[in-house]
């Protein structure tokens, strides 16, 4: 399969009576009525290999939904999920176990589990749909015209297996992905008025990329850093920073053939990246280039959306992200809410861009993404923000805040910017799905719950607040994990954090100590065991 496949016609007209189908089963109010319907899951992060692979771990992102099990509350809701690799019978127990009061046979059964036992770096969607025995199986036990689909991001294998199952996807349709591109998302900035870094058009080569950073660098000469994205770059792996100081030493009809040297010394904030794997990128995805926003006191808020198909734009959650990388720019995690000196501003910029992706035809949700400044020696109030851009699917900070609401069934309050649950309680978290150390490798999933249910490392249900974790199958491998930290407060989210790093960091190392010092056994049978389970 070629990333230059095109739908052919008669799949993209049968995609789109699909989705006609899936409006037409939107009540008045603009809401799903989800209790009348499966949902077939399919976590596939369908995004350009070579970037993914730049993420430990990568191939245990598809985890990442399995919050959706809470919908299993619902009697009448079936869950079907499918995976590149078998899930581990223990994390699957472990979110089963999240709702109270369901018998856990009850869900049990109303959850199918299919896997494609496909470990290659390709997208989950297209090892399925080279499995046509699979995909029957599939079609077998969906609910005609009961079931819809749901994914991480949409595009044309994504339409061709909600074809092939006869079911709607509940995601904007794939013609519609250049609105959540860099390019794209600066069109859309444009057009609706809103702060965004000066930057230039997509190119597609080094030559037009050095030329566009000269145009940006004679309108601000006083420019000390510019960005180069990949057009379809994502989480800021993406992304390098380019150093114009002593750029306006160099004589005008040097300067484009001298910002093209400097490619080759950019600062990538992929690890292990290079100028020579970045360029080979920028022919197939596109690149553009855009002022560095410098300041002092800076950080990355996000606001997140949903679109209906009546046209209604939905404010969801706001964020601001934690990140790093060499410069800042990639995305590790988040706490929720986001600040509240501009928290109900981000709330207004991201209804903006909703009204004008609805107009494109764009449904379910996207982030929009910006950076925050403060300058120095003004209020703690006055930020200034640049939008940055748009993603048109669901992001890093979409499962934390859909794992409190299914847990709390609780409701965002758009005129504070806060989360409140059934009791009148604000709940606030911190969640990341990048808690990694080299001495977390060789625990495996049953080893992470013997630690949850010995330190009382849970989500609460009585008072709603603890932790829920995912990305459980990086660990044993990667030494990486997710988690949302639920508090009812952000000091309490900050302290629950903290404390399971603690404890994990104190339980891994006294292990590695241990072994350390082992002394001989008089039955090296059941040491060697005891290794063998630790390392795999």
């Amino acid at each position: 399969m070629t990333e230059d496949y095109r739908s052919p016609p008669e799949i993209v007209n049968q995609f789109q009576a699909l989705q006609h189908q899936l409006r037409e089963s939107f009540s008045q109010g603009g809401n799903l009525r989800f209790e009348d319907f499966d949902v077939l899951v399919i976590p596939s992060l369908t995004l350009d290999q070579q970037q993914l692979q730049k993420i430990p771990g990568v191939h245990q992102y598809e985890e990442r939904f399995l919050f959706s099990l809470t919908r299993l509350r619902n009697p009448r809701v079936r869950l079907i999920y499918v995976t590149s690799q078998p899930l581990h019978p223990s994390v699957i127990d472990y979110y089963l176990h999240l709702m109270p009061g369901i018998p856990f046979s009850h869900a049990r059964d109303r959850l199918l589990l299919f896997s494609t036992y496909d470990s290659s770096n390709r997208s989950l969607t297209e090892k399925i749909l080279e499995r046509p025995r699979l995909i029957e199986r599939i079609r077998q036990v969906l609910r005609p015209k009961r079931t819809y689909m749901v994914c991480f991001n949409s595009t044309q294998w994504e339409r061709e297996l909600s074809v092939k199952l006869q079911i709607p996807l509940w995601a904007s349709d794939p013609d519609l992905a250049y609105w959540g591109t860099k390019s794209g998302s600066r069109q859309i900035f444009a057009q609706a008025n809103i702060p965004h870094p000066d930057g230039s058009q997509l190119v597609w080569n080094e030559t037009a990329l050095a030329a566009e950073v000269n145009a940006l660098w004679e309108r601000q000469p006083q420019l000390k850093r510019a960005v180069i994205k990949l057009n379809e770059g994502f989480s800021g792996e993406g992304n390098a920073i380019l150093n114009l100081q002593g750029i306006g030493d160099i004589p005008p009809h040097q300067r484009i053939a001298k910002i093209r040297d400097r490619f080759v010394n950019l600062s990538f904030q992929a690890s292990h990246e290079t100028w020579s794997s970045f360029r080979s990128r920028i022919p197939d995805l596109g690149a553009i280039v855009e002022a560095f926003i410098e300041g002092d006191i800076k950080r990355s808020p996000s606001v997140q959306c949903q679109i209906y198909p009546s046209g209604e734009v939905q404010v969801l959650s706001t964020h601001d992200q934690i990140l790093g990388g060499p410069d800042g720019q990639i995305f590790q995690g988040c706490s929720f809410p986001a600040d509240p000196a501009y928290r109900l501003q981000l709330q207004d910029l991201g209804e903006k861009v909703g009204k004008i992706l609805a107009q494109k035809g764009a449904l379910e949700r996207f982030g929009l993404d910006f950076i925050a400044v403060r300058p120095p020696h003004t209020p703690e109030a006055q930020w200034e923000l640049q939008a940055i851009e748009i993603n048109l699917r669901r992001g890093g900070t979409t499962h934390p805040f859909m794992t409190l609401q299914l847990l709390t069934n609780g409701q965002y309050d758009r005129h504070t910017g806060l989360f409140y649950s059934q009791h009148k309680q604000p709940k606030y978290y911190i969640a990341s799905d990048n808690l990694q150390n080299h001495h977390y490798r060789g625990l495996l999933p049953n080893d992470l719950m013997d630690i949850i249910a010995q330190y009382h490392l849970h989500f609460n249900n009585r008072t709603e607040t603890g932790t829920v974790f995912h990305l459980i199958g990086c660990l044993s491998q990667f030494g990486k994990l997710g988690l949302t930290c639920i508090g009812d407060s952000p000091t309490q989210a900050q302290e629950i954090y903290d404390r399971i790093v603690a404890v994990l960091d104190r339980e891994t190392q006294a292990i590695e100590q241990s072994e350390d010092t082992l002394e001989p056994s008089p039955n090296p049978g059941t040491v060697s065991k005891h290794l063998s389970e630790s390392v795999y």
